[in-house]
């Protein structure tokens, strides 16, 4: 799979191409299959390089969605302060140095599609409160107030991290409504 990853994976990558001999994977395979067509949203639990992000690809192109765009985000590649204009983008003028004409937001670049958050438990609490809105309202919040800075979206989420969220939670460093509105369909990776 490593060459995989340098070419960047196929796009009509299939359930039938995943090789494992684990029994578990077979469970897991088998619970992705069903919750593929339906838009539940997904947390897929596992450590680092067990395939969190291949089990989405896999998902959305088994999904009635599989034409439209699957954009991948991982929280922890991208800096605290850039994370909310990448994720929500912004409105032209939202701040100095903001781009003419504003910019649209990773999420709304997946409208119709499937948006996959990696490393969910990097995210700052105060965007965790504005990614809730995108699951219970459908509706991204961009940066910079006008009437304008609400958009309308339709994705499906599915979100990954190799984190202990419970945990989290009890630390109040992720917030218990938005794990509950993401472990629609938890699907926990077994280590390799």
């Amino acid at each position: 799979s490593h060459k995989l990853k340098k070419q960047g994976l196929p796009a009509r990558y299939t359930f039938n191409d995943i090789i494992y001999r684990n029994p578990a994977m077979e469970h897991l395979v088998n619970l992705a299959k069903k919750a593929a067509p339906s838009d539940y949203t997904i947390l897929i639990t596992g450590e680092t390089g067990t395939g969190k992000e291949m089990f989405a690809r896999l998902i959305h192109t088994s999904s009635p969605r599989s034409s439209k765009p699957f954009v991948a985000v991982n929280c922890a590649a991208i800096p605290e302060s850039l994370m909310e204009s990448e994720l929500f983008g912004y409105e032209e003028g939202a701040f100095t140095g903001a781009r003419k004409g504003g910019k649209i937001g990773k999420i709304q670049l997946a409208n119709h599609g499937t948006f996959f958050l990696d490393e969910i438990g990097d995210m700052p609490l105060y965007l965790q409160a504005k990614l809730l809105r995108v699951l219970n309202d459908k509706k991204v919040e961009r940066i910079g107030n006008s009437s304008t800075s609400l958009i309308n979206v339709d994705v499906r989420i599915i979100a990954a991290t190799n984190q202990n969220l419970e945990e989290m939670i009890e630390r109040k460093e992720f917030r218990e409504d938005l794990y509950y509105r993401l472990n629609v369909v938890p699907l926990r990776l077994p280590p390799l």
